[in-house]
């Protein structure tokens, strides 16, 4: 249960305390109550005694896992307050008796699964850290940690994980990232050579181009709200159900070398690639779903016209560093936090295709508009106007609506470029992925995470 209160707070309470922000707020609506499940594949065996004192001297101290909600007696006045944390009452060493179980892997699953059922105690830091003996096939040990997704966003959150992880080469240093190339702004459209009139010209044009793709971003953001819907296909599940519903968190891993491979070869991103080969994937899965349908006679072709669409949460601001998150948990400074996120909707191009490299020439070419437009940063602004105008109910259900009007979630991250070991103990995989807002697939299909 939420702590609500009545009592008068000091000024010196109010120095520790800080307000949810509206993206927090609407992760703690029921219609969402997100959390962010992570599943760390550890090398070694694990020492649950090192792993306990280093999150004493690193992850604690950061506000935000050392703080509770605080609601106020309205329900209106939601706060975060600084509390007294013993690590060992959040960290869970669960006794596993291996003679019984014959798969690791599906007991792995298992074990993530019944987790998620459980909500945190909303009374007291809403995080914990589950630390397993357990040996699958690509992991000696495994942890899981559970967070509360109002706490912060991914890229947040996967930026405090990291400074609280080093190099496994160099035990001294902090991991590193990849390099990222920043678009040209407006200002620099167009080459030195260029006249000022031609310079201008460019400019302009490049301005009208991004108002349009932000106005259909926009109307495309408001007609899914009010009408769209996707297709009805065996990958879509009832929300209105997913209380019933037994969710799987399943991970696979791909190299990210083939990917760079093709993105070099394309002249694409990372992320197009990603897109693409998501798109063919869903394309040749729903052929043979549809193939297999039960109790036909004859077997269904695929629809000539699908649509299914994905909501790509957007970070909206620059990622918080991993060297001013470990500055912060060792010297007490201060770096930006929260959930600053927007929504781009993406449709897929579902269809079969002789070239599959059409698939990912299609997904660059829709992404590449995406990025040229103010649309996610529209959905930020709205929500917070929302929140503060027609409160929290209300922006919970428009935002209830358009997620749950499209068919799956995509998001990544961008991890470290070396391997990297998590208190000591090297790390095989990270698989992380959200759970809780109003996107469920009750037939089957797994959830299409970071």
């Amino acid at each position: 249960m939420e702590i609500k209160t009545r009592r008068h707070i000091s000024e010196d309470e109010k120095e520790g305390e800080q307000p949810l922000s509206p993206a927090a707020r609407l992760f703690h609506s029921p219609e969402f109550n997100c959390n962010i499940i992570s599943v760390i594949g550890l090398k070694s065996k694990l020492d649950p005694c090192v792993i306990i004192r280093g999150f004493k001297e690193t992850f604690i101290r950061h506000p935000r896992f050392s703080s509770k909600l605080v609601t106020d007696e309205n329900g209106q006045n939601q706060r975060w307050v600084r509390t007294n944390v013993v690590v060992e009452d959040y960290v869970i060493v669960p006794e596993i008796k291996l003679q019984n179980i014959e798969n690791t892997d599906s007991f792995l699953e298992d074990y993530v699964s019944d987790l998620m059922k459980i909500p945190l105690d909303i009374s007291r830091p809403l995080w914990e850290l589950h630390l397993l003996d357990l040996k699958t096939s690509d992991a000696e040990n495994v942890a899981v940690l559970k967070i509360h997704h109002s706490v912060g966003d991914g890229m947040s959150l996967m930026s405090l994980v990291l400074a609280c992880m080093r190099k496994t080469s160099n035990p001294d240093e902090l991991p590193s990232l990849p390099y990222q190339y920043r678009s040209s702004s407006l200002l620099t459209t167009g080459s030195r050579s260029d006249s000022q009139l031609l310079w201008l010209v460019k400019v302009l044009w490049t301005a009208v181009i991004l108002g349009l793709n932000t106005v259909c971003d926009a109307l495309e953001f408001i007609v899914t709200i009010l009408f769209v819907k996707d297709t009805e296909t065996p990958i879509k599940g009832d929300y209105r159900s997913m209380k019933s519903i037994r969710l799987r968190l399943v991970h696979r891993t791909v190299s990210l070398d083939d990917i760079k491979l093709i993105k070099n070869a394309m002249n694409m991103t990372v992320n197009d690639v990603v897109l693409g080969v998501t798109q063919a994937g869903l394309s040749q899965y729903l052929e043979r779903r549809y193939g297999e349908e039960e109790n036909k006679r004859k077997p269904r072709k695929m629809p000539k016209r699908i649509r299914l669409r994905s909501a790509l949460l957007v970070n909206l601001r620059p990622t918080t560093g991993i060297q001013d998150l470990a500055d912060m948990m060792e010297k007490g400074s201060k770096c930006r936090w929260g959930n600053w996120l927007g929504y781009i909707v993406f449709p897929f191009s579902i269809a079969l295709r002789d070239d599959p490299l059409e698939h990912l020439k299609r997904a660059q070419k829709i992404i590449s508009r995406k990025k040229n437009s103010f649309g996610a940063m529209l959905t930020y602004i709205l929500c917070r106007i929302i929140v503060k105008s027609l409160g929290i109910k209300v922006a919970a259900s428009i935002i209830n609506r358009m997620v749950s009007n499209t068919t799956m979630t995509f998001s990544n991250m961008v991890g470290p470029v070396e391997e990297v070991s998590f208190y000591g103990h090297p790390i095989t995989y990270f698989a992380s992925s959200g759970y809780g807002h109003p996107h469920v697939h009750p037939r089957g299909k797994p959830k299409y995470g970071s």
